[in-house]
């Protein structure tokens, strides 16, 4: 639907201003013009030839302005400014405002200006020509009255000139400002370039005009030649533009034509908004081909090329007249359209662009199914600018992909990067490159310092990398320790260097490594926070739940940030996940969880640590050559090493990832197949994969004491990861009940509050020196839960 020009109409709400500018323009103009238009009227039988042949030829230019393109009118050149000034150089103020008010009338009626409109703009230049008029005065006088010009005149009509011109392209940008919004100079600075381009050209000539006129009357018309001149100049810089503002490949407008479409239509709409009327809102729809890729791999660029085209032929077909259609590049799209009501009818229209898109696409008898995903911003609700909208639109567009759906509307939750998130990314990076720090003296829980023999020398630094959704399970800071004598406590050796009583494979003895699924009580560390802006590895440890050994450790990311405090670890992987960042946290992970097996081993502790990867990372070899490195040179058994996935990683590129996990398994790292049942669950992973450990997660651990459902879920695990030879590490275990539970159900190992919260290594380390083993009895409360029949 076509939208009417704003700037006919006052606007609503914050006429004040506004119309205060208008009335105090055409009242000034009254004033400075009534006594020189009064004077004319005794004088017009005298006015030589040359005036009224200027007077035609302003009053005829003005009857076909050149716009040019775009919907604005702001930029027109209008011819009659040339022969006005002239008139004012040559016969004075009031023949000069006369003839350029009649100029205007005409301009305005060809335009299609409201009349209060009209009457402004007469005002407008009757208050630049009364300015350059009182700078004439300020001459010799009589500025064209004899042959002889001297440099005096030559400086007064350069200064009327300018007077002129600052004075009516003031008023026009204080016009827009009041009556559009936003501030002043950048919006005046953007015009300036055209109108001292066309208008002072125009200027300029009236001089020359007047001398002309002074000789002979009939030399008048021979201006428009320069004029002609002018008028061609602005439109083949005007054709320059709208060539700037199409793509060559389909003819339609591209990026930077949406640009200012949007611009325009947010202008258009923004009164409508603050008067809360009806068709207010501007929709940007974003446009991106699915399947497209296959087509250019398949057929070649050429066939992709004319598919494109053809594409943008039906959707050109599917918008309205007052809608735009532009191509970004590649296989995006973008359509704008006014004038709508609301959400509903932004999807409609986006209805019409996939029915266009679901009809198969023949080229050379070959019929090409080329879908696509679609997303919505409005304005004002998803922002009031280009950049806001379009970055928005392509939130709403990679959710519609994400989802397997074909339209979706922006919704704050699916921004994963806002200014908010990018912020932290950058601040992350940062704690990154600047890399571990130092070590504290290591404490206990209790806050007694840990004896020598067993306290490393340096103190933990640096953290881990999670995986992908995986909130908050990371790794070691880097320490170097000097090896320490065996404890003459035996018990203590014993928990310190006992063998895993969980292993089933043979060979190789396996330790399990810590990797937890955070709970929301995992946010606060109970003791020894990280110093503000460092990321520090917390571990919570793995028991053997038959013998109350301890097997292993989870390691869990933990970032104190300098203003918002412990930063959610589902937040942070999040963010990280889809940035480089991720392989910079990934690799430090590697590097601080070697370097803390390597010094736990220097203190005689015999553990197996766990740690997470995103799935960008298996999508590589060179997690696994950095592994091989980190081990080799810090002298660490590949078995002490366990790499958890999730069976969501599994399913992004099962091909690619597989090979990753079967190079770390031949290098000797063991694989845990982490959050079990919570994924794309399939038995053809634990049959063909080299897993040695299946984790049951949290959400079924928690609800097993009291849901005989969740109960049967890790009852049913149990028994086939056994019957597979498999580890079974229950997690979120938080209180007796259900570690008699899984006891009973024959489950391996245990994580979870129950036994110990995540803590700092140090604290791990002084929590090891006071451990002592616990194994479950039987019990009455240990059966499992039974469901009943449905």
């Amino acid at each position: 639907m076509e939208t009417a020009d704003p700037r006919n109409s006052f606007p609503g709400g914050r006429e004040g201003p506004f119309l205060g500018l208008v009335v105090g323009v055409i009242g000034l103009a009254v004033l400075a013009c009534v006594g020189p238009l009064i004077d004319l009227v005794g004088r017009l039988d005298q006015l030589p030839v040359a005036f009224w042949t200027m007077a035609v030829l302003a009053v005829g230019c003005d009857a076909r302005p050149f716009i040019p393109s775009g919907r604005r009118q702001t930029s027109a050149v209008f011819p009659s400014t040339c022969f006005t000034f002239a008139i004012l150089l040559g016969w004075g103020l009031g023949p000069a405002v006369l003839v350029q008010a009649v100029a205007v009338a005409v301009s305005g009626v060809r335009l299609g200006h409201a009349p209060w409109r009209t009457t402004f703009n007469a005002a407008q230049y009757a208050c630049a020509l009364t300015a350059a008029h009182l700078v004439l005065r300020l001459g010799p006088g009589g500025l064209f009255d004899d042959d002889r010009v001297g440099w005096t005149d030559v400086l007064t009509a350069g200064g009327a000139t300018v007077t002129w011109f600052v004075v009516n392209y003031g008023l026009v940008s204080t016009a827009l400002r009041l009556r559009f919004g936003g501030r002043w100079w950048p919006a005046a600075r953007q015009g300036l370039p055209f109108e001292l381009l066309s208008t002072g050209s125009l200027l300029l000539l009236a001089p020359v005009l007047v001398t002309a006129a002074r000789a002979n009357a009939a030399l008048i018309p021979l201006v428009l030649v320069p004029l002609f001149a002018v008028y061609r100049m602005a439109h083949l810089s005007d054709e320059q533009v709208q060539l700037a503002a199409l793509d060559p490949l389909t003819g339609l407008p591209n990026r930077k034509a949406l640009l200012a479409e949007v611009a325009e239509q947010v202008h258009r709409h923004a009164e409508r908004v603050a008067r809360g009327d009806r068709g207010a809102q501007v929709a940007l729809l974003l446009i991106d081909l699915d399947r497209f890729k296959n087509v250019n791999d398949a057929l070649g660029h050429a066939v992709g090329d004319r598919l494109l085209v053809e594409v943008g032929a039906r959707l050109a077909e599917v918008i309205g007249e007052r809608d735009l259609l532009a191509r970004l590049g590649g296989d995006e799209f973008a359509i704008v359209a006014g004038g709508l009501d609301g959400v509903a009818e932004a999807r409609e229209l986006a209805d019409r662009v996939v029915a266009a898109l679901a009809e198969p696409v023949s080229l050379d008898g070959l019929p090409l199914d080329v879908g696509g995903s679609i997303g919505i911003a409005l304005f004002p609700d998803h922002g009031e600018d280009y950049a806001t909208l379009m970055r928005h639109a392509d939130v709403a567009m990679y959710d519609a992909k994400h989802r397997n759906d074909t339209v979706a509307v922006y919704a704050a939750e699916s921004d994963h990067n806002s200014a908010e998130r990018l912020a932290l990314l950058a601040d992350l990076r940062r704690v990154l490159e600047a890399g571990p720090t130092g070590g504290r003296p290591v404490r206990g829980g209790d806050g007694a310092t840990l004896p020598s023999r067993l306290a490393p020398v340096d103190g933990p630094a640096g953290g881990p990398a999670p995986r992908v959704g995986e909130p908050g399970r990371w790794w070691l800071p880097r320490r170097r320790q000097r090896p320490t004598p065996v404890h003459p406590d035996e018990l203590l050796n014993r928990i310190l260097t006992g063998a895993d009583p969980v292993r089933r494979h043979g060979g190789v003895p396996e330790h399990r490594p810590a990797v937890p699924t955070p709970a929301a009580q995992d946010v606060a560390p109970p003791a020894g926070p990280a110093e503000v802006g460092e990321i520090t590895m917390y571990y919570q440890p793995q028991v053997a739940i038959a013998t109350g050994e301890v097997v292993g450790v989870e390691a869990l990311l933990r970032w104190r940030h300098p203003r918002r405090g412990m930063v959610d670890p589902e937040e942070l992987i999040r963010v990280a996940e889809q940035s480089a960042v991720m392989r910079l946290l990934t690799y430090r992970v590697i590097d601080d969880v070697v370097a803390q097996l390597a010094t736990w081993s220097a203190a005689g502790i015999t553990l197996r640590a766990a740690l997470n990867v995103s799935v960008r990372d298996l999508h590589t070899g060179e997690i696994v050559d950095r592994i091989a490195d980190r081990l080799a040179g810090a002298g660490v058994s590949p078995e002490r090493l366990q790499l958890e996935i999730t069976e969501g990683a599994l399913m992004a590129d099962p091909r690619r990832v597989l090979a990753t996990i079967t190079r770390l398994h031949q290098l000797g790292v063991a694989i845990s197949l982490d959050d079990f049942g919570t994924g794309y669950s399939s038995l053809q992973h634990l049959r063909r994969l080299p897993l040695s450990e299946v984790k049951v997660d949290r959400s079924f651990v928690l609800g097993m004491a009291e849901d005989a459902d969740d109960a049967a879920i890790v009852k049913s695990t149990i028994e086939l990861a056994g019957a597979l030879g498999l580890r079974v590490v229950a997690e979120g275990v938080e209180d007796e009940r259900t570690w008699r539970l899984l006891h009973a159900a024959g489950c391996d190992a245990a994580q979870g509050w129950f036994y110990a919260r995540p803590m700092p290594a140090d604290e791990l380390t002084a929590w090891l020196a006071r451990y002592r083993p616990l194994s479950p009895v039987p019990s009455p409360d240990a059966e499992i839960p039974r469901r009943h029949a449905r």
